[in-house]
């Protein structure tokens, strides 16, 4: 006998006027199997998972649960199913509490406290450590990541949807989350899995449905295939090779010296003497574990935090600790932030429009737009980094996860900056799109440029840094040439064991 599945879907279609996602899309999901859902960004997956999850209504097709015709409203029917979904996109209320945010999605005749204690046992079962009376606005993005999957563990979901959980976990905290994963999945929960990691795939899935421009296009057991397989399959050619090519670096263009900044929140990081030098034509990586100082040290480089000691960071040789983000652009500093919702673009406004909050060409004397540069402007960097959008009036927050990323990094690369400093920059991109602004980088580094990476995938840095930094605890280690860098020894130093290690810089 063959098991009833525990998720059918059959002829599923979800159409926008720009595009349409989801296009009669069919597949199955048995209980206890682990199932990916593959494919570009903007192919659709997202919006098929939050049709599941009761978030979207489909325009045509049927969901079955057990067997059974089910039409699910909205999320809290979904979650009386048994459905619970860890989005790519946070679903957080920022002024609330960890412990609040998670209390909302449970069953209400529940006590806070009692809701606090079970985040806390939960957090330490599965190595997830969070502090449940933290708000949720001090907590970086790795952070919020956590309080999104302890969340749903809470429910005791019968499926669980994943999209793009690993995105901003180290190394260590994927193993763990997967030794969870499977004990689930052994206890019968289905488990639909969304990651652009092709690795991460191979070794947990045992299914795997792929799209394309919102259609299944194939089918397969991944653990049979190998990364440049489903590749293919996914965007029907091998990812571009990046080439990086060892070059003399040039003049210190960032200049940080013992940079010291007490937290600004109860629940941040203090900054103890921070000291790194980014030069012309290198790329300089800073590796480390989610909430170790990486928010304080961006927001200090960006400018968002103007309170450094003036002389701690010179950009292009001027003292600017004390210099907001607009005059540090005028030095030629660049800065693609984590957040892409909210920081580095503003949901409700058009792609063109978002131009405008780093970039100045096509604002005229007395502050006038000239709309038409304007539009041109953005079709280039659309057309330029391959950005899935309804054009330069499609808004932020129409787009995927991954093309807003392309969209946010082109932005920047596009100005031509003299000292570029991007945190996360392949955040839940795909393996093409990644292959190609991790290119774009290094073009931009061979074109003399300075960048600063800070990203928590280690296989990233290790593709793109000349050398490495790591950041544990608000203190930044020695300095490492990629050549010497192995996972081991910075999986090591993000523990902050690096005394004695000699600086090479």
């Amino acid at each position: 006998m063959t098991a009833v599945p525990r998720l059918q879907l059959q002829g599923i279609t979800k159409r926008y006027p720009a595009v349409v996602a989801n296009d009669g899309i069919s597949l199955s999901v048995l209980p206890g199997q682990t199932h990916a859902v593959l494919g570009e960004n903007g192919a659709g997956k997202s919006t098929l998972m939050k049709i599941i999850y009761g978030a979207v209504r489909p325009d045509a097709g049927q969901v079955l649960w057990n067997g059974q015709p089910v039409h699910v409203r909205n999320p809290q029917e979904a979650r009386a199913l048994g459905i619970s979904m860890v989005f790519q996109h946070f679903s957080l209320f920022d002024t609330l509490t960890v412990a609040e945010n998670v209390w909302l999605g449970l069953d209400k005749h529940l006590k806070l406290a009692e809701v606090t204690r079970r985040i806390e046992a939960k957090a330490a079962e599965y190595g997830l450590h969070i502090d449940p009376s933290r708000p949720v606005h001090t907590l970086s993005v790795g952070e919020m990541q956590r309080v999104e999957i302890i969340r749903a563990l809470l429910s005791d979901p019968k499926l669980l949807i994943l999209d793009e959980p690993t995105s901003v976990l180290t190394p260590q905290a994927v193993d763990k989350l997967f030794v969870v994963l499977r004990q689930l999945a052994s206890q019968g929960c289905s488990i639909l899995y969304i990651s652009h990691k092709l690795h991460e795939i191979r070794a947990l899935c045992d299914a795997c449905t792929v799209l394309r421009a919102g259609r299944v296009t194939g089918e397969c057991d991944p653990r049979q295939e190998s990364n440049a397989s489903l590749s293919r399959m996914m965007i029907g050619a091998d990812p571009p090779r990046l080439e990086h090519h060892d070059r003399q670096a040039g003049e210190v263009v960032l200049q940080v010296d013992r940079l010291s900044l007490e937290r600004d929140s109860p629940f941040g990081v203090d900054l103890h003497d921070v000291a790194l030098q980014v030069r012309a034509g290198e790329v300089v990586g800073i590796a480390g574990v989610s909430g170790n100082g990486q928010r304080e040290l961006m927001a200090a480089l960006s400018g968002e935090d103007q309170r450094a000691e003036a002389s701690s960071i010179r950009v292009a040789g001027h003292a600017a600790g004390r210099f907001g983000p607009a005059r540090r652009r005028q030095l030629g500093l660049h800065f693609v932030p984590e957040e892409r919702l909210g920081r580095g673009a503003v949901p409700t406004l058009p792609l063109a429009h978002n131009l405008m909050l780093t970039r100045g060409e096509a604002v005229g004397r007395g502050g006038w737009i000239d709309t038409r540069a304007l539009q041109a402007q953005a079709a280039s960097i659309i057309g330029k980094f391959k950005v899935k959008a309804g054009g330069p009036q499609a808004v932020a927050r129409s787009l995927s996860g991954g093309n807003l990323q392309k969209f946010i990094v082109g932005r920047e690369i596009d100005a031509r900056p003299k000292l570029l400093v991007i945190s996360q920059p392949t955040w839940g991109v795909d393996v093409g799109a990644a292959a190609q602004i991790r290119g774009e980088i290094l073009a931009l580094r061979d074109a003399g440029c300075a960048v600063l990476v800070v990203s928590e995938e280690l296989e990233e840095l290790f593709e793109v840094s000349d050398r490495l930094h790591v950041i544990a605890k608000g203190r930044l280690s020695p300095s490492l040439p990629r050549r010497e860098a192995t996972v081991e020894k910075i999986g090591e130093w993000m523990s902050g064991l690096w005394e004695g290690a000699h600086a090479q810089a």
